[in-house]
């Protein structure tokens, strides 16, 4: 194990498979744990704008895909965030349903599923995404 520190107070840790580093007060913070491990903006053309650990996306239907990792995780237990922009099938609706099908860890991938207010499919402006969790 290897700790930096900066006057008397240590603030990184590391040892195999395990980065800590000092927070706010006496937390630590586990590298590994805190990092998003994937992540991808998503145009209403279904062009990826940028993405990371996303190999390509499958489009399943209007409003539905499938976004493919490039390294899997560990589990399908991960931790998923959704965002969206606007709708480009429909004028006027502005509350969508954005959620996240986990995926087992050998399918490599998470679903986005957008849907209107009334309960139907829709092509967004555009679609964000985040994953955290443990790659395999």
């Amino acid at each position: 194990a290897t700790t930096i520190t900066i006057g008397s107070t240590p603030v990184v840790s590391a040892s195999a498979n395990s980065l800590t580093i000092r927070g706010e007060g006496t937390a630590q913070t586990s590298i590994q744990q805190g990092l998003v491990k994937a992540w991808f903006n998503l145009n209403s053309d279904d062009d990826y704008r940028d993405k990371f650990n996303i190999t390509d996306m499958t489009d399943k239907g209007t409003g539905d895909h499938e976004h493919n990792f490039t390294s899997v995780m560990s589990s399908d237990d991960f931790c998923t965030t959704t965002g969206t922009n606007g709708s480009n099938s429909q004028s006027g609706i502005n509350s969508y349903n954005t959620y996240y099908e986990p995926a087992s860890t050998s399918a490599s991938f998470v679903r986005t599923k957008n849907i209107s207010s009334g309960g139907s499919p829709l092509d967004n402006g555009y679609v964000m995404g985040m994953v955290a969790g443990d790659l395999a």
